[in-house]
């Protein structure tokens, strides 16, 4: 029996989100039923799952398929399945609300799209493809009823996606879901086709649903005796798994539109990997490298791993044990054997066997970047441009392949403005009895080139990578070096290129460098441990440098010290990190470190060298970027020092 009907309103981002998608985002409304097709195989692959895990579900999965019904009479275009179905609360949830699909941030990154396939990819990545139904439909009604409630619980959805939806209960539905489009008429002009028209469906259905793994199936009407007709139901889709098939019969075509189907995604794939696995155990894989990194790649709540089938039965989408967390971009199936159906995401994080699965596919995908880096280095930037930041995660989290990632490292590097370099092409370049790769990081390309630090390795023509993701901060600390040479960062510890057997060789000898350093830190002698007493608060130490031509002074930490970046990162994640106190270093040539010292030596006691000090310090905070612990101060005493000499 009917219950009385509830009239419910849109969320109101998702009032905006229909109206995009009807008049703004698919240039091709043809896509439609590809959406609906693909959410009818969803369900399908979820009643198949749950009634083998289930056995109290009572749901009959001996036929299940898709169906299209055309109705000309009507203009209603019904898709329907014998799947899962939904219950009341999951259709206001997903569709009345889609409050899982974070719809505020998705509008946001829609207006921010640059084109229309673009905006397009990010509504497929969201999962609202449902809503493209009202491109070409007046009217959408929704029935189903959930696998394992009884016959009086069945929904009825309808609305005309406007501002408002309808539902209601109602008996008698079977188990799965019909979405029947009251459709709009044909109209080439704003591209919409007759949807009735069985070759129409069946194009659509060949160019997007083909590899579906479910029958599509349709009345047609064929040719009968005495030229009459008979109608006879027909399968649409071919249902051959395509990764079942040698590569040699698979066209690229067919790989893009497979890829499409499974990622949502609008744009081929860079790289298709198909592979087989034989021996003990034995399995299948298609895998595919996108052109562009999905929207949510560094999101906490991104899906990740490819989808997992035994036997061609569909057992779980996103299967984490085969693919790492760095490569959560990479699409794809695999299609195993020899496992149970009934097999749980936790025993899979153990299994011996898909570990075995997983290694090998992570040298395949490996490979296959190492092949692009080798083959193409255009397509190899824009890929790394896309991947590179969470390519790296992986010398964090993947010591067996560390090599191999190392390998794939791509950085830009004072060695060209635009090109970036490669570790190995580093290392070929490398000075004579160069033993260190150099590197800086810094929040961009402009603050590291412009900081200090660089000053005298600019001078001497040594090259130095400019590291600028947040994970720079950490996997070079973790990682011990690349074909035998240490990261040093140009920040941190001494750094005496003078003394350096790969400086430029300016004609001193070693005795000779030796000496005027001993000179200059006689000459220092008084001025430093006063400075590291007067600025003791912010500093654990002041000594000269030699890293520096054109600065009065830098900041610097201990070889092992933690830096500043990172200590913040830390601290934004909500850990409580002890400030560390860093060493001030004097540039004993400039003007200002031999006027200070002058004055020191002059009159240790005069209250103003203090002054300058703490401004010498503030001055090489600022220059790296860094934050001054009390702004209005500095401000203060610049300003009293500044009046003083008018």
């Amino acid at each position: 029996m009917s219950s009385s009907i509830e009239t419910l309103e849109f969320q109101a981002e998702t009032r905006q989100l229909l109206q995009l998608v009807i008049h703004s985002i698919y240039s091709n409304k043809d896509i439609f039923l590809r959406e609906l097709i693909s959410n009818a195989s969803d369900a399908l692959d979820k009643l198949r799952l749950e009634s083998l895990t289930d056995p109290t579900l009572e749901a009959d999965a001996s036929d299940l398929c898709i169906t299209l019904e055309a109705d000309r009479d009507a203009r209603t275009l019904t898709v329907r399945d014998n799947g899962i179905g939904m219950s009341r609360d999951e259709i206001v949830e997903l569709i009345g609300t889609i409050a899982k699909s974070g719809t505020g941030r998705l509008l946001e990154k829609i207006k921010e799209a640059k084109d229309a396939d673009a905006a397009q990819s990010l509504i497929g990545q969201f999962g609202v493809g449902f809503y493209s139904a009202f491109m070409v439909a007046d009217k959408v009604t929704l029935r189903t009823r959930r696998a394992g409630t009884g016959a009086g619980d069945g929904t009825v959805w309808e609305s005309d996606g406007e501002g408002t939806y309808t539902i209601r209960s109602v008996d008698g539905l079977p188990v799965g879901t019909s979405v029947t489009l009251h459709l709009k008429p044909a109209d080439s002009e704003d591209g919409l086709a007759d949807y009735l028209s069985e070759g129409k469906i069946r194009q659509i259905v060949k160019q997007y649903s083909d590899f579906i793994r479910w029958p599509i199936r349709m009345d047609t009407e064929q040719p009968g005796a005495e030229g009459g007709t008979t109608t006879t139901t027909t399968t649409l889709n071919s249902m051959k798994a395509l990764w079942a098939r040698p590569r040699s019969e698979v066209t690229e075509a067919e790989y893009g539109e497979f890829y499409k189907q499974i990622s949502h995604d609008w744009l081929d794939p860079a790289e298709t990997i198909h592979m087989r696995g034989e021996g003990t155990f034995e399995y299948e894989a298609l895998l595919f490298i996108p052109s562009q990194a999905p929207f949510d790649l560094f999101s906490r709540e991104t899906r990740r791993g490819v989808q997992l089938y035994v036997k061609r039965v569909f057992i779980m989408d996103d299967c984490e044990a085969l693919m790492p967390n760095y490569l959560r971009f990479v699409k794809g199936v695999v299609d195993a054997h020899d496992l149970s159906l009934n097999i749980s995401r936790e025993i899979l994080q153990h299994d011996r066997q898909i570990q075995g699965v997983r290694r090998r596919l992570v040298k395949k995908v490996l490979g296959a970047l190492k092949n692009v880096q080798a083959s193409d280095a255009e397509r190899y930037a824009k890929l790394w441009g896309q991947f590179g930041r969470v390519l790296k995660e992986g010398l964090l989290e993947d010591a067996d392949n560390t090599e191999a990632l190392l390998g794939l490292v791509s950085a830009a590097s004072t060695h060209d403005p635009e090109t970036p370099t490669t570790l190995r092409a580093y290392v070929d370049r490398m000075k004579d009895g160069q033993d260190a790769i150099y590197y800086l990081t810094g929040e961009s390309r402009a603050t590291v080139e412009n900081s200090p630090h660089m000053e005298a390795f600019a001078a001497k023509g040594y090259e130095v990578l400019i590291l600028t993701d947040p994970v720079d901060e950490v996997w070079v600390e973790r990682v011990p070096g690349f074909d035998g040479h240490r990261f040093q960062s140009i920040a941190k510890g001494q750094v005496d290129l003078d003394l350096d057997g790969s400086a430029d060789g300016d004609g001193d000898s070693d005795a000779d460098s030796g000496s005027a350093k001993a000179k200059r830190e006689e000459d220092f002698a008084a001025l430093l441990p006063w400075m590291t007493t007067t600025l003791s608060e912010q500093v654990k130490q002041v000594r000269l440098s030699s890293r520096l031509t054109t600065s009065a002074a830098c900041i610097v930490g201990d070889a092992h010290d933690m830096s500043p970046t990172l200590e913040k990162m830390y601290r934004a994640m909500g850990q409580d990190m002890p400030p560390v106190k860093r060493i001030l270093e004097l540039n004993p040539n400039h003007p200002l470190i031999t006027a200070l010292r002058t004055a020191h030596a002059a009159d240790a006691d005069d209250p103003a060298l203090a002054d300058v000090a703490e401004l010498v310090h503030g001055s090489a905070l600022l220059a790296e970027g860094g934050e001054l612990p009390d702004p209005a101060r500095f401000t203060r005493l610049l300003t009293s020092r500044l009046t003083s000499t008018l």
